[in-house]
């Protein structure tokens, strides 16, 4: 009986549904968060994410992937979009889709890179430009349970404008601490000039390696795998730290 239950419970997730946007908001200079309704949806986790199927009129269709950015809401998920400049999908989404069109989703995937409200260890979460969007949900879904494990985020992002969620990680959160990288060009009188981040950035920033913190790496393959092999050489076990990557969401 249980295993026809998760059987169902598996069939479900690889099945298309119709999602409706509901709200399109801007994220950043070059990306939007859309809302959809998705009736049937079966719940996901924070952290992770789902396939986003695109047909045409002709019957050509395409796909991609992307990251859940909310918290679990009933039939209501959000996904924030980097618009891509020579991408099939991704300028579609943040610039021609409205309200009312439908799309249609595929999941929730992923079972690793997600954080699960029953975890008291502190936690780590290192993001890389588009990649704070799954974070985001796991931020979120502390907050809406009033959890008080405690969180730390590294972010580091090109430049001021391309930020996600300004006015929301500015909101008091007690237990989150906030630390922001800026690769290419800071805020006025920002008190760490441009640049890649370090071991000391994350040193700093982060928990030490004795508290036992699960880290969470988010970003493109080359920021995840230089941020992972940091924290491996600041002591952090390679057991706890979670990753995922990505290429240009085109």
């Amino acid at each position: 009986m249980a295993r026809a239950a998760v059987s169902r419970r598996l069939s479900d997730r690889l099945r298309w549904k119709a999602a409706r946007l509901t709200d399109r908001r801007v994220a950043s200079q070059t990306a939007r968060t859309l809302v959809f309704e998705v009736p049937g949806w079966p719940g996901h986790l924070a952290g992770q994410h789902v396939d986003v199927r695109l047909t045409a009129e002709d019957g050509y269709s395409t796909q991609r992937s992307y990251s859940l950015a909310s918290a679990p809401n009933g039939e209501s998920v959000e996904l924030t979009v980097q618009r891509v400049d020579d991408g099939e999908v991704s300028p579609y989404l943040t610039d021609e889709l409205a309200v009312g069109d439908v799309v249609e989703l595929r999941g929730p995937v992923g079972g690793w890179f997600v954080w699960r409200p029953e975890q008291k260890e502190p936690i780590m979460l290192v993001a890389g430009g588009s990649g704070l969007v799954p974070l985001m949900a796991m931020i979120r879904m502390r907050r809406a349970i009033g959890s008080r494990t405690p969180f730390r985020l590294v972010y580091s992002v090109r430049s001021p404008e391309y930020q996600l969620f300004v006015s929301e990680l500015r909101r008091d959160d007690p237990g989150l601490d906030r630390t922001y990288l800026y690769s290419r060009s800071t805020p006025p009188q920002w008190p760490r000039p441009p640049g890649r981040f370090t071991a000391s950035d994350l040193s700093g920033a982060g928990w030490p390696p004795d508290f036992q913190p699960t880290c969470y790496v988010c970003g493109s393959t080359g920021f995840v795998e230089k941020a992972a092999g940091l924290l491996v050489a600041l002591g952090h076990h390679p057991g706890r730290i979670r990753t995922e990557r990505f290429g240009p969401s085109r």
